[in-house]
C-alpha cells in the first residue's frame, strides 16, 4: 500500500508508524488496535497521509477528547501563527516553566545595528537570547542559512552591555528555536559555532516535543472542544497554554461558552493534564 507524504513523496504504509503515534496520544493499546483495524479497512493506494491523520484524529475523537487533543499537538503549534508572533509567546512559556526568566519582543542594539529580538532568558545570571524560526507548512525544514545568519546577529550583540533585566546585561548565549526540523547541515553548523538548537525532534532527548510533554506545555489550539475562533480569541487574551484555563472559567465566559460547553472544556483540559502529569 503506497501513501503519499505531506511533501509529495510516495512511501509505503506503515502501520507500526501509525501505532506508536496514537500510543503516544495516550490511548489504551486495545483502543488503538480497534482504531488501526478501521483505518486499515478504509484506507486505499495513493491516499495521503494528511487524510489517514485526519481519519485517526476523528476515530480518537470519538474515544477521548484529550487524547486527541495530544494527537493534534504538532498541527496545533502549527495553527501559532500565520506570522508566528503566538509561537514565540509559546516558546517563552516553555523556557519559563523550566525556571527561566523571560522577555518577548525586544529590540536591542548591537555593534553595527539593531536587532529584534524574539525572547530574552536569564538564568543562574547567565543571559540568552532566542531567535524562534515558525513555519506554517510541516514541509519546511530550516537549513543551514539560517543559523548563519542568527550566529552574524548574536556576535553584533554579545558583550555589549544591554538593557534587559538590568542595566548592565551582556549576552552570552543563544538559542535557535523552530516547531519543524534541521537540516542535517544546520545542525552540523550549530554545533561547530556552539549554538542551542531546538525542534520538534532535535536534540534527541530533550527536543521540543519531549519539553511539551515533560512541561505539560499543551497549547489551546489543540482543544477540540473548541472552535478556530474561539482560540483565535483566547491568543489575543494571551491566553497560550491549555493549562491556563484551570480554574479560569471567566475567560471561558468571556468567549461566550455556554456553561454546559465550559464544562466540556474544562474536562478535556484536565484529562489532559493529568495525562500528561502522569508522563512526566
Amino acid at each position: 500500500m503506497k501513501v503519499v507524504k505531506f511533501s509529495g513523496s510516495v512511501v509505503d504504509f506503515e502501520p507500526e508508524k501509525l501505532k506508536k503515534s496514537l500510543l503516544k496520544s495516550g490511548a489504551t493499546p486495545l483502543v488503538v488496535d480497534r482504531i488501526l483495524v478501521t483505518i486499515q479497512s478504509q484506507i486505499y493506494n495513493g491516499i495521503t497521509t494528511k487524510q489517514i491523520y485526519k481519519l485517526a484524529f476523528g476515530l480518537l475523537k470519538k474515544e477521548s477528547n484529550s487524547h486527541a487533543a495530544q494527537y493534534n499537538l504538532r498541527a496545533a503549534i502549527q495553527m501559532l501563527g500565520p506570522a508566528g508572533f503566538y509561537f514565540e509567546k509559546y516558546v517563552a512559556r516553555l523556557f519559563t516553566l523550566e525556571g527561566y526568566k523571560t522577555i518577548t519582543n525586544m529590540t536591542l542594539e548591537g555593534k553595527c545595528v539593531s536587532h529584534e529580538i524574539d525572547v530574552a532568558l536569564k538564568k543562574d545570571d547567565v543571559i540568552s537570547i532566542i531567535e524562534c524560526k515558525f513555519h506554517a507548512s510541516r514541509d519546511v525544514i530550516t537549513d543551514v542559512k539560517i543559523p548563519m545568519y542568527i550566529l552574524s546577529r548574536f556576535n553584533d550583540l554579545k558583550d555589549r552591555k544591554q538593557t534587559i533585566f538590568t542595566n548592565t546585561d551582556k549576552i552570552s548565549n543563544c538559542w535557535i528555536v523552530t516547531n519543524n526540523r534541521f537540516s542535517s547541515d544546520a545542525i552540523a553548523f550549530g554545533i561547530c559555532s556552539q549554538l542551542n538548537m531546538l525542534s520538534w525532534d532535535y536534540p534527541k532527548k530533550g527536543n521540543l516535543r519531549h519539553k511539551i510533554d515533560s512541561n505539560k506545555l499543551y497549547p489551546v489550539t489543540c482543544l477540540t472542544t473548541l472552535t478556530l475562533a474561539e482560540k483565535d480569541k483566547l491568543l489575543v487574551m494571551d491566553i497560550i497554554l491549555a493549562s491556563e484555563l484551570i480554574n479560569n472559567i471567566e475567560s471561558l465566559e468571556r468567549i461566550g461558552l455556554s456553561p454546559n460547553r465550559i464544562k466540556n472544556v474544562l474536562k478535556e483540559v484536565t484529562e489532559l493534564c493529568k495525562y500528561l502529569n502522569h508522563e512526566s
